[in-house]
This record gives structure tokens, sequence and C-alpha cells, in this order.
């Protein structure tokens, strides 16, 4: 960390804070957050490591604050460095979007690993289809201007 100003220090900060969540965070949570913003673990590791520049994307928060379950104390310590590593970076983009919730039934592939597997390749789908849906309307509204 070489200082509060924002980029280095303020980053390392709330990745500090992500980072120790997620360690005490039963095995598998790094892989369910890359299946939930549709990336990969190297992704999650280069936003979760302190030594490594890389910012959250605000895009990315919704999903990140949803999937890993941060306490009140933690959500708030959380929120606070980020802000103070992007000042007003929050305030439009990382707005939780309204959700609705459908259930669907998928078949039982005999085996924990493949299941999980499955439905990681699932959420994984709907991540990237919301994040289709999100760009389609953008790119609709400018088109109507």
């Amino acid at each position: 960390m070489t200082g509060e100003d924002g980029r280095d220090g303020g980053v390392a900060a709330y990745k500090t804070i992500l980072r120790d969540v997620l360690d005490r965070r039963p095995a598998g949570t790094r892989q369910r957050l890359a299946g939930a913003l549709g990336t990969n673990r190297s992704f999650i590791s280069q936003i979760t490591n302190p030594a490594y520049p890389v910012p959250i994307p605000p895009q990315h928060m919704p999903l990140l604050l949803d999937t890993i379950h941060l306490s009140a104390s933690e959500r708030t310590a959380f929120l606070a460095a980020y802000e103070r590593a992007h000042p007003g970076r929050l305030s439009g983009g990382a707005q939780r979007q309204a959700v609705r919730t459908i259930a669907i039934d998928v078949p039982d592939l005999g085996d924990a690993a493949r299941n999980a597997a499955f439905d990681g390749m699932v959420k994984d789908l709907i991540a990237r289809l919301a994040r289709f849906a999100e760009g389609e309307a953008g790119r609709h509204g400018e088109d109507e201007r």
C-alpha cells in the first residue's frame, strides 16, 4: 500500500476487507462469485488480492455483494473503503436493479461435482444474459435521442 490516495492504498483497503471475508467463507465461494459475474477465477483472484491494483468494476458490485453475503458491519466497512478509493462510482452504476426470481427444474446428474458445475454454468448464463439485456437497454435508449 502506498497511501490512501484512492488508487493504491484505497484499492488495497477494500480488497483486504473482501479477501478477509472470502477467506472465512466456505470452499467454492470464489468459484460461485466467478460464475455470478460471468468471469473466471483468475479475475476473482485479481480483484480480491490487495497486491494487484486491478479495481473492482462498479457494475460488478451488486452481484458481488449478493453473492458473498457480507454482515452489516463488513458491508459498511467495504462500501466505505470502496467509496474512498473511487468517489462517486457507486452512486449511479452500481445501484441494484430490480430482480425477479424464477424456478426451473434441471436434471440431477447423479454426482455432486457435476451438479455443482452444471449449476455454475446456469448461473453464468443468467449473469451473461442480464449483462446483455442491460447493454441492449442502454443502446436502445441512445438510439431514441
